[in-house]
């Protein structure tokens, strides 16, 4: 059954979901750091926004960050085979290269394609994951479309201690990781975290028969990583800190069945050195350089025209000012970005290029009423980009809370879409975004349910064509020309039955090009996710459902990929205080299912692991 959303019965169901809520409790005190570019507690933020624990990730099992944020609401994926190949992550409908991924407050992505490369992130060096849907252009600039997702490192605190986990799986995934964490107490404290991780599957082929360049053979990774964090309290108000991040990341895949091994190689960085000082007592500044690298090279055949290579490189400045009115925050904000690209393809991608802003926001809180307002302005090879939001919340008790927002954001051109030869026009435009939301939230700290109707409506979108219609050949360019429709509601809960924890969340959207009336590709009218766990003392048993409606594969809607529905199980052991193991089986059906059409999905697979001093 296809589901069509229109705006009224997308309205329709959300009001069902606002009268369901009707419950008693309290709103959830984690604090998030994402939504406003400064520590806030969540129930203070007005963006729809979730946050993914330590704990959460270590039960997970998942094999990568892609199958972990496949499991979020709001989120769809698609990936060419197994873990170690290429992926993108959609946000309410929007493109991977339509929202930003931050580690630790360093933004990563490469400057040509304009996505993160998703399979390079080690899921091992990860402490927790915060997700902000929605735009946020008026907060970090270009690309923020979808929303945010970023990624946390796991940091120093309390005694110094030794946490490890080791694991083994199908397809001979081996995995494992330790950290070194602590900090000193006193007046000048030290804090410091320093992990290191290896992953390494023969996996499974990455495509299926009908592909091109289709091979039978196993197309395993091998993944390495090392990561720290380091800070030192110099005085009162007064801190210096570093952070680094390095993961190499070797995969296979398929280019036909040849005996050459067909592989590429990523190399995957970030670090920064910041200050942060309290020169005026009720002024916050911080002062960060930050790098980010994103390497690749590709091995398709033995002869010399089979080795390509592409290395992008981000450079951050940002200044930021938070200043304390009262119980409200004035942000003033600067931030100097350049990009540079280096590859051995088109020589005309090898330049750089700049990206000068300037930013505020406002944050109030006067009793039951929150307000937030922002303004950017962005300055590139691209032209001006003046972005801003406003958002709105009503507190009708502690535990229920209505939302309204609107934002605009846009998209930077891409330097393929910029500047390759043949494909690229330097003349290309941002994409512009203006979206519009409505939500309400119940949460009493054992009962939760949420619902959030968004429309976001794109122009500007950059399109590949043939033939092109200003070069005057026949190969395919890419140019402004298309309008697209990202609508929908995100209804998500939780709560405790007969000591059971159940949470949900479903998805109905319409994510349209309206150009031509067709589904974006690759992306669904409908997803959504179940999961429950029961504890027996020390032990914790848990089932999830993955559920999806069909989608299609390309922009003209000729190539459906069916729906699916997974199941996945799994079970925890405290032994002791340090010592525990995980167990878990996911897709126990063997189901066969598309993310992309001819590349392979993990069926049926197995991963035990033992982990020490979790914490």
């Amino acid at each position: 059954m296809t589901l069509r959303i229109s705006r009224p019965a997308a309205l329709s169901s959300l009001a069902l979901a606002m009268a369901a809520v009707h419950a008693h409790a309290e709103p959830a005190d984690t604090i998030v750091v994402t939504a406003t570019r400064t520590p806030q507690a969540l129930a203070n933020v007005i963006s729809d926004t979730i946050s993914i624990s330590s704990e959460q990730i270590a039960e997970s099992g998942a094999g990568s960050i892609v199958d972990l944020l496949q499991r979020q609401r709001g989120i769809e994926i698609a990936r060419n085979g197994g873990a170690g190949t290429s992926s993108s992550v959609y946000i309410r409908g929007a493109n991977s290269n339509q929202n930003i991924v931050l580690v630790d407050g360093v933004r990563i992505g490469s400057s040509t394609t304009g996505a993160a490369n998703w399979s390079a992130i080690p899921l091992t060096a990860i402490d927790h994951i915060e997700i902000v849907y929605g735009p946020l252009s008026s907060l970090y600039g270009a690309d923020a479309i979808g929303g945010v997702i970023q990624i946390f490192t796991k940091k120093g605190k309390g005694a110094p201690a030794v946490t490890g986990f080791v694991g083994y799986g199908s397809d001979k995934t081996r995995e494992g990781d330790a950290t070194l964490s602590g900090a000193t107490g006193g007046e000048h404290s030290f804090s410091y975290a320093i992990s290191a991780g290896k992953e390494k599957s023969d996996g499974f082929s990455a495509t299926r028969p009908g592909a091109s360049g289709y091979n039978a053979d196993r197309d395993g990774y091998d993944k390495e990583n090392v990561s720290g964090q380091f800070s030192l309290q110099l005085a009162h108000g007064y801190e210096a800190g570093a952070l680094f991040l390095h993961s190499k990341l070797e995969s296979q895949y398929d280019n036909g069945a040849s005996a050459y091994d067909v592989r590429s190689k990523a190399l995957f960085e970030t670090a920064a050195v910041y200050g942060k000082a309290q020169f005026v007592a009720n002024v916050d500044t911080l002062l960060q350089y930050a790098e980010s690298k994103d390497n690749g090279e590709n091995w398709s055949k033995a002869s010399a025209d089979g080795y390509s290579r592409i290395n992008t490189k981000q450079q951050d400045i940002t200044l930021q000012n938070d200043i304390r009115i009262g119980e409200d925050v004035l942000q003033v904000l600067y931030d100097h970005r350049k990009e540079e690209v280096d590859t051995n393809g088109s020589r005309d991608l090898n330049r750089d290029r700049t990206t000068n802003s300037w930013a505020a926001s406002y944050n109030a809180r006067r009793g039951a009423n929150l307000l937030n307002a922002s303004i950017r302005r962005d300055n590139s090879v691209y032209g001006s980009k003046n972005t801003g939001s406003l958002g709105y919340g009503y507190d009708f008790t502690k535990q229920l809370r209505a939302t309204a927002s609107y934002g605009s954001s846009f998209r930077a051109p891409t330097y393929n879409e910029l500047y390759f030869a043949g494909y690229g026009n330097p003349a290309n435009k941002p994409e512009e975004g203006k979206n519009a939301e409505v939500g309400i939230r119940w949460d009493d700290g054992v009962n939760a349910l949420s619902a959030n109707y968004y429309h976001n409506r794109l122009s500007n979108l950059l399109v590949n064509t043939t033939p092109c219609p200003y070069s005057g050949y026949a190969s395919s360019c890419v140019y402004n020309v298309n309008k697209a429709t990202l609508e929908g509601v995100t209804i998500a809960g939780a709560t405790k039955l007969a000591g059971v924890n159940l949470n949900a969340s479903i998805d109905l959207q319409d994510p349209k090009d309206d150009s031509t009336g067709k589904r974006l590709a690759r992306r669904s009218r409908k997803h959504g996710n179940l999961g429950a766990d029961y504890s027996f003392g020390p032990l914790k048993l848990g089932a999830e459902l993955d559920v999806s409606g069909d989608r299609y594969d390309d922009a003209a809607n000729k190539n459906r990929l069916g729906g699916y529905g997974l199941v996945n199980l799994f079970a925890t052991y405290a032994f002791t205080k340090d010592w525990s193991a995980l167990v878990r089986w996911n897709n126990i059906a063997d189901k066969q299912y598309d993310l992309a059409r001819f590349y392979a999905t993990p069926g049926s697979k197995v991963f035990a692991g033992i982990r020490y001093g979790y914490k």
